[in-house]
């Protein structure tokens, strides 16, 4: 009975031992760690143990947060070898090393010391740092070995991003391959060692981000690093050491920067308590412009421009088709070269990210007069600027080759001046050009402002439609078709050849061979008489689409404006309306990925062509997955213009007093204040490309209990927050999928559909984004529009597909 007693005694003291051995922050040489038991830190914030990443069920040795229910791993030891069961112990050997092995005593991972200590120990630091000391030594920081020293994925408050030149250590972020897979990725980030360090992200070997040299305040192209109350930011360089880390301000603020793999780049997110999730604070890089040297040698990105990328001022294409097909790698040369014979001088370029440092000069204590001179005694120098914009404005760094990597910032960017031959004469023509030509140009744009309103009022003046269609036949651009020709080649608007039904009217196909367009299928639109659209909405789209050529625009063929008939007639599309395929059961399965993404891509270009390269700038205004017609080849078509306006070259936006268009594509500034450009149609893209993704509409009340908003935009951004993007794709695309390419267009979706118009991209950067590699920004919040629409708007379900067609009165407007 006794020895009962005393076995159980032992077991109960044995189990609260290995309790408090559990919680203990720290192990000695002569204790291990084996899988199943943890280390925790002294404050209780992070903890040391085994696990398994996602839905791997390899064993690795890792540290996370002890007290964030979400397990968000900071640090992995074995990172390239995985153990295959729960085996793995943990032990300090005879040299002060950590030692990692399996089951068969095979060393999976290992430390190096410099060092032997007395009495070695173990210790997981609050800071998150794992440590190996000697608690012989009480130096504070004096350890042996740290894991900060050999970051994984992620950054945390005191790690170091850079480099130790004593012992020519490189601390440098990577990300894991996948969220199962920590092994390092192909994104890492951290700092260059040139004469001007600067902060490099890469992809494999190649530059794909760049945050710039460090200006005394912050590296040059990362905004985001403004003064905050919640931590502060230090870049030290000197003989011994070049880095940057962080520090908290705020002690109760939990907060990490962690490079990912999925492209998305370096983000920092902050943990909310109150709503028990990890929330983006900031991202880089930001937007297109941050793609490095996008706009190739001696190019500046401006992200507010279409297309985002210029020569600097003195530059012009390297390959002048290149640059007009926005192919901009190539970069920019000299209009005239450099004559070191010659008298130079320098242009001022403000507000600029400073180019790439590779090659550079500096000298911390020179001021910028005495740089300039430096500058111009070497033939070789491209350009200046200061290195330090802290206080007054001191140092001074040289440029030696090719300006790369420049882009216009919004606000904090800083002055750069480049070498340029002696202007003094070129300035003088300038000045006497600008004095001359400013009052002729403004005496002509109030000359074509009055003659246009004449031709409004004139216009107004004229007859209904008998005399207008002859008067308008020259006007119109188009053969105009008398109207028996036409009920003839329908059969007399025959029910049986009736194709469907849409905001305009009925659309019949021809069923007379010959009589039309030399034997081609013709399709004919015939206005309706209870349709909103009226004449003025006809000749919109007469006059407009008559004058388009594009392979992925609908392509109109004739007219006919006869007793109050008013018809137009296209080329026939064999498939019909995508909206027919991608949300039809029985034909969405016929359209694999490869057809919906070249869909994708023919819509995106038809919209630039609109946007950018037509010779007006039109915006559509009903972009839907109903107007969009496939032809034979499956090749996407833009139809129906008949809502669609012109813009001049300097107008960006409109303003009108009646809402047309189909809600649930209408962008938020167009359907609650009348507001509509470019990117209107941008949010209409966003939508459509969702629905093609995912096969569902966007105006179907989906099941999506966790968020407040049921349509298709909720859904699609709850998914993306919860990193199950995936889950979005359409459950009849079973074959081989490219889930890069699918992941891409859905970011490339939420981008577009962004609230705020000018955080949405342009049409060009639209069709660059879907077809190459370079990173995208994170996207903001999306316009939840269908829930801010009253119902009676939308849920009428004869309706619900057709166009709100009331006709508008419109004002332009400059932003």
């Amino acid at each position: 009975m006794n020895n009962h007693l005393s076995l159980c005694l032992r077991l109960c003291i044995a189990c609260l031992w290995l309790n408090v051995y559990a919680l203990t922050d720290g192990m000695k040489a002569s204790q291990s760690l084996r899988d199943g038991e943890t280390l925790v830190s002294n404050g209780g914030n992070f903890e040391l143990g085994f696990f398994s990443p996602g839905r791997s069920k390899d064993r690795y040795l890792g540290i996370w947060y002890k007290n964030i229910p979400v397990r968000t791993v900071v640090w992995v030891a074995n990172r390239e070898s995985p153990i295959k069961d729960s085996s793995g112990l943990l032990v300090i050997n005879n040299t002060s090393s950590l030692v990692l092995s399996n089951g068969s005593n095979s060393v999976v991972w290992s430390t190096s010391s410099a060092r032997v200590a007395q009495d070695p120990f173990l210790q997981l630091l609050d800071l998150g740092n794992l440590v190996v000391r000697d608690t012989k030594d009480e130096s504070a920081d004096n350890y042996l070995w740290q894991s900060f020293d050999y970051p994984s994925d992620t950054m945390m408050p005191g790690m170091k991003l850079g480099w130790d030149l004593r012992t020519r250590l490189n601390r440098r972020i990577t990300a894991w391959k996948s969220s199962d897979d920590p092994a390092p990725g192909e994104f890492s980030s951290g700092v260059e060692l040139d004469a001007y360090p600067q902060l490099v992200m890469y992809r494999g070997t190649r530059e794909f981000y760049r945050g710039g040299p460090w200006n005394g305040l912050r590296f040059s192209g990362a905004l985001s690093m403004k003064k905050n109350p919640v931590y502060e930011f230090k870049f030290v360089s000197n003989k011994e050491e070049v880095y940057y880390t962080f520090q908290l301000l705020n002690k109760s603020v939990i907060t990490r920067l962690v490079v990912n793999e999925t492209a998305m780049a370096r983000q920092r997110y902050v943990w909310v308590e109150t709503e028990m999730s990890w929330k983006l604070y900031s991202s880089v890089p930001r937007d297109y412009c941050d793609t490095y040297s996008l706009c190739g040698a001696n190019g500046l990105c401006v992200i507010s421009d279409s297309p985002a990328c210029q020569c600097l001022e003195g530059f012009k294409p390297k390959v002048d088709s290149s640059w007009k097909s926005m192919d901009w790698s190539q970069g920019c040369i000299r209009e005239e070269p450099l004559d070191c014979a010659r008298k130079h001088d320098f242009i001022r370029i403000s507000g600029v990210k400073l180019p790439d440092t590779t090659h550079t000069w500096v000298n911390e204590s020179m001021d910028l007069k005495k740089c300039k001179e430096t500058c111009l005694k070497n033939c070789s120098c491209m350009a200046y600027s200061n290195s330090d914009i802290s206080g007054r404005g001191s140092g001074c760094v040289l440029w030696f080759e090719d300006l790369i990597d420049i882009r216009k910032l919004s606000d904090g960017g800083q002055d750069i001046h480049m070498r340029v031959p002696s202007s003094k004469q070129v300035n003088r023509l300038r000045l006497v050009i600008s004095v001359v030509m400013v009052p002729i140009c403004v005496l002509l744009l109030l000359t074509c402002y009055l003659f246009r309103g004449r031709m409004k009022g004139k216009d107004k003046d004229e007859g209904q439609v008998g005399h207008g269609a002859v008067a308008e036949r020259e006007d119109l651009g188009l053969p105009l078709l008398d109207l028996a020709t036409v009920a003839r080649a329908t059969g007399d608007f025959s029910v049986d050849n009736q194709l469907g039904e849409g905001g305009f009217g009925p659309v019949y196909k021809s069923n007379f061979q010959g009589v039309l367009m030399d034997g081609k299928d013709i399709a004919v639109k015939r206005l309706s008489k209870s349709s909103g659209q009226g004449l003025d909405e006809f000749k919109n789209e007469v006059k407009l689409i008559a004058k388009l050529q594009h392979r992925n625009l609908v392509r109109l063929l004739a007219c006919c404006i006869e007793e109050d008939e008013k018809i137009l007639i296209y080329e026939y599309m064999c498939n019909g309306s995508l909206d027919s395929s991608i949300f039809d059961q029985s034909r969405g399965s016929l359209l694999d990925w490869t057809q919906r993404f070249n869909i994708i891509c023919g819509i995106a270009r038809g919209l630039l062509y609109l946007h950018q390269d037509s010779r007006l700038r039109i915006i559509h205004r009903d972009l839907k997955a109903s107007n969009v017609l496939l032809d034979d080849t499956l090749n996407p078509k833009i139809s129906d213009f008949g809502m669609a306006r012109p813009f001049g070259g300097d107008q960006s936006q409109a303003k009108t007093r009646r809402i047309v268009g189909t809600y649930g594509y209408m962008a938020p500034e167009y359907a609650l204040y009348g507001l509509f450009s470019v990117k209107s149609d941008v949010f209409s893209f966003g939508i459509l490309l969702l629905e093609i993704v995912s096969g569902k509409k966007n105006t179907t009340r989906l099941d999506n209990p966790h968020n407040y908003h049921s349509n298709l935009i909720g859904y699609v951004w709850q998914m993306w927050r919860e990193g199950r993007t995936l889950e979005l794709i359409d459950p009849l695309l079973d074959g081989a999928l490219g889930q890069h390419e699918v992941m891409r267009c859905i970011h490339v979706g939420l981008l577009c559909i962004q609230q705020n118009p000018d955080d949405r991209p342009n049409m060009s950067t639209v069709v660059l984004m879907l077809n190459g590699e370079s990173m995208l920004p994170q996207p903001k919040e999306p316009a939840f529009l269908i829930d801010v629409i009253p119902s009676a708007c939308s849920s009428s379900p004869t309706n619900a597909s057709h166009s709100v067609n009331d006709i508008t009165i419109t004002m332009m407007e400059g932003r």
